[in-house]
């Protein structure tokens, strides 16, 4: 939040006070600036009656700052030099800057990370900075440009409402174990062994069931809370697991986790970069969204064909 504008002294009164310190004299700092001695004096006089406080000590031809004003004319120059600081990165790089990113931790590993190593290659003047989010958030409380959201934002079905969106891909699912585990003979059959389920997708497995013919059942299983630590799980022996193809295909083709029954069916959400509606398009932002929709789409970054079912 903007602190009133009370608070904020006008630039050139600021460059006066620290030309001041710096200098000693009123003429020595008029020079630098290239004003009048008046003008310095009333820039001063102006800045000590809008703060209230008295900052300069007139001693016959030399100033000298109050206490208070060495301690407010140092954190005047830190503010000057951001200020100046800024306005010399942008003249020399005017289409770039930062973008801060909230990603999903599976897909910002297998899909985006190998996409934004391009990026980088084609975009050296942008900086992007990734954290991580799980679920939508409010972006007026964050600094966050942009997301990475998986859901249902077409068809005028919005779970994520005041955003933008470019769909990045759409997901398949596919049933998997651990090798040991006897191929099912039918789809009720996981029914007698224990599930693994995302805790933000604890309906996976009852539209798997109904895609299979089994409408109405919502089965219960142990929740994780992301796919990295849900597929070692399955791994390991603990269960059944739904998990997007994109995410094992490394532990397909070793045979570390195997298909039970079916082939992968359509998830019932997709990957969306999304972003405020209400905020002006920004240049760092701009040139991804438009890096993703025209070089993103390579196959070759993201394998997605898994081995054949074993039932």
């Amino acid at each position: 939040m903007m602190l009133p504008r009370r608070y904020l002294p006008p630039i050139p009164a600021l460059m006066a006070l620290e030309a001041v310190d710096r200098l000693g004299t009123a003429s020595a700092a008029a020079e630098e600036l290239s004003l009048t001695q008046g003008a310095i004096s009333r820039a001063l006089q102006g800045l000590e009656a809008q703060l209230g406080v008295a900052l300069i000590l007139r001693e016959r031809q030399r100033l000298r700052l109050t206490p208070a004003g060495r301690d407010y004319v140092a954190e005047v120059r830190k503010a000057l030099n951001l200020l100046a600081s800024a306005s010399l990165t942008l003249r020399a790089n005017p289409t770039g800057g930062a973008l801060n990113l909230a990603i999903l931790p599976a897909f910002g590993m297998h899909w985006l990370a190998p996409r934004l190593a391009r990026f980088a290659q084609s975009h050296p003047e942008v900086t992007i900075n990734l954290s991580t989010r799980l679920k939508p958030f409010d972006f007026t409380g964050t600094a966050f440009d942009a997301a990475i959201h998986y859901g249902r934002l077409d068809g005028g079905r919005q779970d994520w409402p005041d955003v933008d969106s470019l769909k990045l891909m759409d997901e398949e699912v596919l049933a998997v174990a651990a090798p040991g585990v006897p191929a099912l003979g039918a789809a009720t059959d996981i029914l007698h062994h224990p599930l693994l389920q995302l805790e933000s997708r604890t309906g996976d497995w009852g539209r798997w069931l109904a895609h299979h013919g089994h409408p109405g059942l919502r089965p219960p299983g142990m929740l994780f809370d992301q796919f990295a630590t849900l597929t070692q799980g399955a791994i390991h022996g603990m269960g059944l697991a739904l998990i997007p193809t994109f995410l094992i295909q490394r532990e397909l083709s070793e045979g570390r986790l195997i298909p039970v029954f079916g082939p992968p069916i359509r998830a019932l959400g997709s990957y969306y970069l999304v972003w405020p509606d209400t905020i002006p398009d920004r240049a760092p932002l701009r040139s991804l969204r438009l890096w993703l929709q025209s070089d993103a789409a390579d196959p070759a970054l993201t394998p997605t064909d898994p081995p054949a079912t074993l039932a």
